[in-house]
């Protein structure tokens, strides 16, 4: 099967969510870096097979966009199995967050280690994703939470996205800044003092460098209050910087509302929803990013409500959401699989979600995400019969060949 995830004019929602136009005992052709051909196999040997063709045999084999992880947390320092273990007994992670632990934890680590350190942290999960077919992949700053550390963390999300790129050998990163993730110890009781310097220091930087091309806040309870999510994130928009946003992950404080009135490109998590959210989401355009994975490592046993969403009219999304407090796992794949059994969405539906979904989340929609005439040769060869496999096979990775740019990397 050729799961061609096209075409892509806009990101697929409602009935067209489930539409990833397979062609059976189809092919691909790519030159360079662009896809030249996309049909039957007959019909692409015939046009593009000569003396200089290299010809990949996918006989009973899935090929696939590569696929788009918008939503990690890729740039940290230290692990955190030890509150995982706290929450198996019992304490919540609201709790653990109290005590100190949870992103507090994370932020201490992450300011002690240097920019080349966390670079080459980054660089080990990004060799597993991409081992896991994923080209493409958002990673956010959030674990500095102050000036000059947000700054490290986004110089080396950048570095190692222009060391990727130079050498043709990982996937392609963009760059988001997430100062507001939370609430730093030196700040406890002076909020707004943090907001201002969000404001007034962190975001003016950061778009000085051309930093990064996106803005999140987390706005949920004991973290960003809705009127101090809309200040940042207005702030960022005047500053030139796309906007997303943590949404509804523990508590409805307005978040949906604040994303949908700023013209988010994506509200994520999304765990806590009432019809009227979702109504607003539509709306919008905002797409949904789903992270069925935080719910599984925080042993919630309730999941975004994907049906709802996509009976709205609302385009879904996935991503790992891949940081070490809630969701340590770099594979997307399982992410489909997880969104397929417990979020009951089809395997083409989360297909679509995990590539050209996500692609447009990301502003890319337009040249990747989806095999299309003209669009970068990112593709995933499986070893698995059809598309359904890819859910249906969970536990084991089986990711055969990856292309970023027609290129084939090592995996």
């Amino acid at each position: 099967e050729l799961v061609t995830c096209g075409p892509s004019a806009t990101p697929r929602s409602g009935a067209a969510q489930g539409d990833a136009d397979i062609i059976h005992n189809g092919a691909v052709a790519f030159t360079g870096d662009k896809i030249v051909g996309v049909g039957p196999t007959e019909e692409i040997m015939h046009r593009f097979r000569g003396e200089d063709t290299d010809l990949i045999d996918a006989t009973g084999k899935t090929v696939t966009p590569g696929l788009v992880d918008a939503h990690t947390h890729l740039i940290w320092a230290g692990w955190r199995d030890e509150e995982y273990e706290m929450r198996l007994k019992g304490a919540t992670y609201l709790e653990i967050m109290q005590a100190g632990g949870g992103i507090m934890s994370t932020v201490t680590a992450t300011r002690l280690a240097a920019e080349d350190e966390l670079k080459r942290l980054a660089k080990v999960r990004l060799e597993r994703m991409l081992a896991h077919g994923t080209t493409t992949v958002e990673i956010k700053s959030g674990y500095g939470l102050s000036v000059e550390d947000e700054l490290k963390s986004l110089r080396a999300i950048r570095s190692l996205n222009e060391e990727l790129q130079e050498a043709g050998s990982g996937p392609r990163i963009a760059a988001t800044f997430l100062g507001a993730h939370a609430i730093p110890a030196e700040y406890k009781g002076k909020e707004n003092d943090y907001i201002d310097l969000i404001c007034n220091e962190m975001l003016p930087q950061v778009a000085a460098e051309s930093l990064a091309e996106w803005c999140d806040a987390f706005c949920d309870i004991r973290a960003f209050d809705a009127e101090q999510t809309r200040r940042i994130l207005s702030t960022a928009k005047s500053l030139g910087l796309g906007t997303r946003l943590h949404a509804n992950e523990f508590a409805r404080v307005g978040a949906v509302q604040v994303a949908a009135e700023m013209g988010c490109s994506s509200a994520d998590h999304l765990l806590v929803l009432e019809p009227e959210d979702i109504e607003a989401l539509m709306v919008a355009g905002t797409i949904a990013v789903l992270l069925p994975g935080t719910p599984l490592g925080l042993g919630l046993g309730s999941y975004a409500p994907a049906r709802a969403l996509i009976e709205a009219g609302v385009p879904v999304a996935l991503a790992t959401d891949c940081n070490p407090g809630t969701c340590p796992s770099e594979n997307l794949v399982l992410m489909i699989s997880l969104a397929c059994s417990q979020m009951k969405m089809t395997p083409a539906e989360a297909i679509v979600a995990a590539t050209i979904n996500s692609a447009y989340s990301l502003n890319r929609g337009e040249i990747l995400g989806s095999l299309e005439v003209g669009k970068l040769a990112d593709i995933v060869l499986w070893d698995a019969p059809n598309h359904r496999h890819l859910a249906y096979h969970f536990g084991v990775n089986l990711a055969e060949m990856v292309f970023v740019g027609g290129r084939r990397l090592q995996i």
